[in-house]
């Protein structure tokens, strides 16, 4: 190379007695400028600095200092010094396996049972969940089991005093959550020949019955009432219960009571059988003289003061 550059000797030969190409004798190293050491060194600094954040957070921090680098020399950068932050692994979530076919509409009372949660809070601060179960077909409401920890043993033992009181339907329907896919849940089940319908994950819609209802149970009951203890939480939720089942009636059942539906009874029937049991167990008469006035007042009558229009 002396001889090559004291021209004793031409590049082409000195290339050809070391069987190298002519390129490589003209090649002059480029050594990285100030500038770029400054740049490489602040982003290097910044994300030893802050660990936590990623390669576009950094530029931006690099840039604040008042140096010009594009995000791709930052990404190059991190991944040479091997500070490239792991992205966060996806949460695993447990999908329960359905044991029945999907879609499965209930066609009779106890064919297709739907239960979820529901959260709310007393005035003290504490929060608390209920376990609602629905019948898909009369829209009964089985169970409102108010407490502030609901587990899978918990909603077991719910459900095996259900399946006493109104016996074992053939499907359930449910979410993903952690109390309805537990193993221990799913054997009791598969016990007590119940199928499961799980709904896909992130999809409530598909168990829309539940839905509907934890909405009019918002709307006619939590939202309408504050509760100070969990005590007065389940007093007045076991009355809403009552009243939904037996008073309240429902237009996609033609204004008919769950309770009337199930049993084939006509608008009004249970409360007219009421009164009437009642009244035989009182010994009244329809022409006695605790009946006989309120039988004669006219439709119009105003009955605090028994005048008429």
């Amino acid at each position: 190379m002396l001889a090559v550059s004291s021209k004793q000797c031409s590049q082409r030969k000195a290339s050809s007695y070391f069987r190298v190409h002519r390129s490589t004798l003209r090649y002059r190293p480029k050594f990285p400028s100030v500038k770029k050491e400054t740049i490489d060194n602040a982003i290097v600094d910044l994300s030893i600095e802050h660990p936590e954040l990623g390669s576009d957070k950094v530029g931006r921090l690099v840039r604040n200092r008042g140096l010009r680098v594009s995000s791709e020399r930052v990404r190059k950068v991190r991944r040479e010094e091997c500070l490239k932050v792991p992205p966060p692994k996806k949460k695993q979530s447990r999908r329960g396996i359905s044991t029945g076919q999907h879609p499965k509409k209930a066609a009779r009372r106890g064919h297709v049972w739907t239960w979820d949660f529901i959260h709310d809070t007393t005035i003290k601060g504490g929060s608390y969940r209920t376990l609602s179960v629905v019948d898909e077909y009369t829209r009964e409401v089985h169970a409102l089991h108010v407490a502030r920890n609901i587990g899978s043993g918990k909603v077991q033992e719910v459900m095996s005093e259900l399946v006493d009181r109104h016996g074992a339907p053939d499907y359930i329907r449910s979410d993903n959550g952690p109390e309805f896919v537990a193993k221990s849940l799913q054997a009791w089940l598969r016990y007590e020949n119940i199928k499961t319908l799980y709904i896909d994950p992130g999809c409530p819609w598909q168990n829309g019955y539940v839905e509907s209802f934890h909405d009019k149970f918002r709307r006619e009951c939590l939202a309408r009432e504050l509760f100070f203890t969990l005590s007065e939480a389940r007093v007045v939720i076991a009355a809403w219960r009552k009243k939904f089942n037996q008073i309240r009636p429902h237009r996609s059942l033609s204004m008919k009571t769950p309770e009337e539906f199930a049993f084939g009874w006509l608008p009004g029937e249970r409360y007219r059988a009421q009164h009437a049991s009642y009244a035989a167990a009182s010994g009244l008469r329809s022409g006695s003289m605790l009946t006989e006035p309120w039988n004669c007042l006219s439709i119009g009558s105003d009955p605090l003061t028994l005048c008429g229009p």
